[in-house]
């Protein structure tokens, strides 16, 4: 039974690519925190899995990241973004917008989705370009703060391992 176990180690290591340096671990971290941030929501968890993959990447360092725009930050998050965009490009958020919107979440159907959709079209690109700055921004702080934390955690194991060598 002993052999099977160390096969099954071996794949999980080979398909999680856990055995990186910091700088890779953070990279993908920040290629996770990318995709969970950028427009394309719906699609991060298949990107960055893709990208992972494609990269030879920690898989769990870029699912990490994916998944950490959390649904609680969701709506703020792309709304902020969103504006930042609209100022970029100078288009003007519609007056009643908001109004307009929480009518039609609150009374969902159809119709309504389509007169959201409508109103929502002018924001589009203002949506793509505020989203993409955000998550290209949060990308660079979450590798220079994953990184840190990496490097800081591998001292700490090699001085505890130290330590516990009596040396």
């Amino acid at each position: 039974m002993r052999p099977a176990s160390g096969v099954l180690r071996r794949w999980l290591e080979q398909l999680l690519h856990t055995h990186d340096t910091p700088r890779r671990t953070a990279a993908a971290y920040a290629l996770g925190v990318f995709f969970g941030f950028s427009p394309l929501l719906g699609l991060h968890t298949v990107l960055g899995l893709v990208f992972a993959f494609a990269l030879n990447l920690n898989r769990v360092a870029v699912l990490l990241g994916v998944y950490s725009n959390l649904p609680w930050i969701l709506p703020a998050y792309y709304t902020l973004a969103t504006i930042g965009g609209a100022a970029i490009l100078r288009v003007q958020v519609p007056p009643g917008l908001l109004k307009e919107l929480t009518e039609a979440l609150a009374d969902f159907s159809w119709t309504d989705f389509r007169r959201l959709a409508h109103a929502l079209t002018p924001l589009a690109w203002a949506y793509v370009l505020g989203s993409t700055l955000g998550a290209i921004a949060l990308a660079i702080i979450a590798y220079r703060v994953a990184l840190t934390m990496i490097e800081a955690h591998r001292r700490h194991l090699a001085h505890t391992q130290k330590t516990q060598n009596g040396q």
